[in-house]
């Protein structure tokens, strides 16, 4: 049996590159246009896109779409002064052949944790939490808590071991992919593990930080998660078609989910597996019109203190060129955001601040092409066209 050693594949967002094994390719369906949303017209500006630049994004997506075997992508580009580019291709499912539209929900994985960061940022706004506490001061058993503070868990940088490399967890996972999880049974994983580094000597990304971001959260407010963010950050972002399930809920239209991250390493539908493990770090749900706005919100911080969001934007190395992490965020040449990794799905939803830029990506696969994420290899091909200067994931150099 081929097993999956220590894949940061449930990371549930990977930064930017991951190594994961291929899939073959996916035969190819037409591109479908799309220019508004009809519950939300000012979602898009008035026109689209040039043709010729449209294009050019039309093969150049269809290309990497039929390299890297994605079954399905939505792909959204909003550019104020030269407008707006929504396209859907491919199947979103690969037995029906039913095609991709650009009204499904996905699952978004790792962005999940822009909403967590964003429900710890609105407490530290209401003073009641403090950045650079200690994580022991509200959550008991954490491996050298004294010496961890939110602030190391938030950039990433806490040293404490990543639950998900865990082998007994990825066996317990995939053994009953619909087992609900809860978060101290994750924790539990990784804590069993000694810690990998001191507190902000050096970066590593670990879900592990943000289960306990999400459990202070809790703690603090006296809210469950879900039912904090939904009031705190949903609601006066105007995030209506956003949620953050409690169970196996996933609204429709949604397309299946195709993943290697089986006990095998063979291919499987994975839609309705239970996300709660990835809990704070990456459940969440949502569709292209969310994460259009999201994308702004949460790059310019409308929805916190200036001085709040500055702290969040503090951008420190990643060890991966061109890509630098902040608070539950990263910039990537540029582009700030996230992106999103969970079984059966990708996304990216980042902001260029400089042109006021807005790009998301919905694919409805994690496998890895040549070691690189499906997504990133979607965002980079795309990037290079729009804005050359501005190259989300860009490669190493080859001389």
């Amino acid at each position: 049996m081929k097993r999956i050693s220590a894949r940061r594949v449930f990371a549930a967002a990977l930064l930017v590159a991951s190594v994961l094994a291929p899939m073959a390719a996916a035969p190819a369906t037409a591109a479908q246009s799309v220019t508004s949303h009809p519950s939300r017209p000012d979602d898009c500006p008035a026109h689209e896109l040039a043709p010729e630049l449209a294009a050019r994004l039309d093969k150049a997506i269809e290309k990497v779409r039929q390299q890297a075997g994605i079954p399905g992508v939505v792909a959204g580009l909003w550019m104020p002064g030269k407008g707006s580019y929504v396209r859907a291709t491919g199947v979103a499912d690969t037995a029906t052949r039913k095609p991709m539209t650009s009204d499904v929900f996905v699952r978004i994985g790792s962005e999940t944790k822009t909403f967590t960061v964003t429900a710890l940022l609105k407490l530290v706004d209401d003073g009641l939490v403090g950045l650079d506490d200690p994580i022991s001061d509200y959550i008991h058993g954490v491996p050298k808590g004294h010496r961890i503070t939110l602030r190391h868990l938030a950039e990433m940088r806490s040293g404490l071991f990543p639950y998900t490399e865990d082998a007994d967890f990825q066996h317990d996972l995939l053994s009953n992919p619909k087992r609900s999880f809860t978060p101290r049974e994750v924790l539990a994983y990784g804590f069993k593990h000694k810690n990998t580094f001191a507190p902000g000597k050096q970066f590593e990304y670990s879900n592990t930080n943000l289960i306990l971001l999400g459990l202070v959260v809790e703690k603090v407010s006296g809210h469950r998660l879900d039912d904090f963010i939904e009031k705190r950050v949903l609601r006066p972002a105007r995030l209506s078609h956003t949620l953050f399930p409690r169970g196996f809920e996933f609204p429709r239209p949604h397309p299946r989910g195709y993943t290697n991250q089986t006990l095998t390493g063979e291919v499987t539908d994975s839609t309705n597996w239970n996300p709660s493990w990835a809990w704070a770090a990456g459940a969440m749900i949502s569709d292209l019109h969310d994460l259009r706005r999201w994308a702004k919100i949460v790059a310019t911080g409308t929805l916190l203190r200036p001085q709040t969001q500055e702290q969040r934007l503090k951008m420190l190395p990643t060890g991966h060129p061109g890509t630098s992490y902040g608070l539950g965020i990263f910039n990537s040449d540029g582009w700030i955001g996230h992106n999103g990794s969970i079984p059966g799905y990708q996304t990216v939803t980042v902001y260029l601040p400089s042109k006021k830029a807005t790009l998301v990506l919905m694919l409805n696969t994690d496998i890895s092409y040549q070691g690189q994420e499906p997504s990133s290899l979607l965002a980079r091909a795309i990037t290079e066209i729009v804005t050359p200067d501005n190259v989300y994931d860009r490669p190493l150099p080859t001389s």
